[in-house]
């Protein structure tokens, strides 16, 4: 078993994370007393959809000061409207993990999301430094980190297949009430081919041979399930024309690449850099939540074609950060870096490449990527 890297807030909290990113294992870890109620068996569904108010009733049996876990909230929604009843009469006198794959249907329904009553957390596949830095970086970009994976790499691809295939195939399909479901699953290959790239939603309607609007509609189930990640478009105001179209990243290197269908072939050059990408933008997600850091990640390029692949925008300050899928820096690519900041519209310069040298460069701190992982609260800071 891993030992993650989150900690259990001291109040009600709202636990949102794709599907076999190890939710309930850390839960049952870290809440073994509570009292569990799992939609996700059938009988238990049933029960609850029927009768939300046995919920209620089973809690206030319960001494106070105990925890109770709801494991896939999203399936019975009345249940938030239970627990708003009990926090309402009996205070900090009960607290509540709500876990899930999708807060789409929480949305969708209009469900009571207990605003200012319950913190929100996120849960990720595992970090470099949650699996003791034991994985290799090429092993990253070939499997990704799902714990599953990294806990018998030999079925790996088995593994992977079987998740793109049951999981995001189907149940996001039967979720997001999808009838074109050979048309869903065209975007879905070139959504996980372009993974890492700017999305134009004209372009992928014309490679998947669907609707410009269903296309926008897709990538928003993507989003909305955990499976996908936009980045935006960073604007710092310089006196330069910027591009304003978001970047599409899958959550995991290893679930984009079972996506593609490329699984079981090695990386290629072609997909390296992407891949790198978006483990870069998973460590970075994942530090801003266990750090608690706040913030948000966005991406750059001037109307020049000048780019840089991802800026923390911290609360204070902003960090440029370019990724290189190479064994050799060249100090050309860090020429947008060292524009923004010379402008002193970032604070600091970051590079990351598969390289096993840290080194400076005009500014610039070129660090290879298992330093990336180990020295990020450094870098961000």
């Amino acid at each position: 078993m891993y030992q993650r890297l989150l900690e259990l807030p001291k109040t009600s909290f709202f636990l949102f994370g794709p599907r076999a990113t190890g939710k309930t294992t850390w839960l049952r870890q870290v809440l073994p007393e509570a009292l569990w109620v799992d939609l996700v068996p059938s009988e238990a569904f049933v029960r609850y959809l029927r009768e939300p108010s046995l919920f209620r009733r089973e809690v206030e049996a319960l001494p106070k000061g105990g925890w109770v876990v709801v494991d896939e909230v999203q399936k019975v929604p009345t249940l938030l409207d239970e627990v708003h009843a009990l926090i309402a009469r009996h205070g900090k006198g009960y607290r509540f993990a709500l876990s899930g794959s999708s807060a789409r249907k929480l949305r969708r329904l209009d469900a009571n999301l207990l605003a200012g009553r319950v913190v929100n957390r996120a849960f990720f596949p595992l970090t470099l430094a949650e699996t003791g830095f034991r994985v290799a970086i090429d092993d990253v970009l070939r499997i990704g980190l799902l714990p599953g994976v990294c806990s018998d790499p030999d079925v790996a691809e088995d593994t992977l297949e079987a998740y793109a295939s049951n999981y995001v195939h189907q149940e996001i399909q039967q979720e997001a009430l999808i009838k074109d479901l050979a048309g869903f699953a065209r975007f879905l290959r070139v959504a996980a081919i372009l993974n890492g790239q700017s999305v134009s939603a004209s372009n992928v309607a014309n490679e998947a041979a669907v609707a410009r609007a269903t296309v926008q509609r897709y990538f928003q189930i993507l989003v909305d399930t955990l499976i996908g990640v936009m980045v935006p478009a960073w604007q710092p105001r310089l006196k330069v024309r910027e591009v304003a179209h978001p970047r599409f990243y899958f959550f995991d290197p290893g679930v984009a690449r079972a996506v593609a269908g490329r699984i079981r072939a090695p990386v290629h050059d072609q997909e390296r850099g992407a891949l790198l990408e978006t483990w870069v933008l998973h460590e970075l997600r994942a530090h801003m939540q266990f750090a608690q850091t706040g913030g948000e990640v966005q991406w750059y390029r001037t109307g020049a074609g000048a780019e840089v692949d991802f800026v923390w925008q911290g609360p204070h300050h902003a960090i440029g950060i370019e990724v290189k899928a190479s064994e050799r820096w060249r100090s050309d690519a860090g020429a947008a870096l060292r524009e923004l900041v010379a402008k002193k519209v970032i604070r600091k310069a970051v590079a990351v490449y598969l390289g096993d040298r840290a080194l400076v460069d005009g500014g610039i701190e070129v660090v290879p990527a298992r330093a990336f992982a180990e020295r990020l609260g450094e870098l961000l800071g």
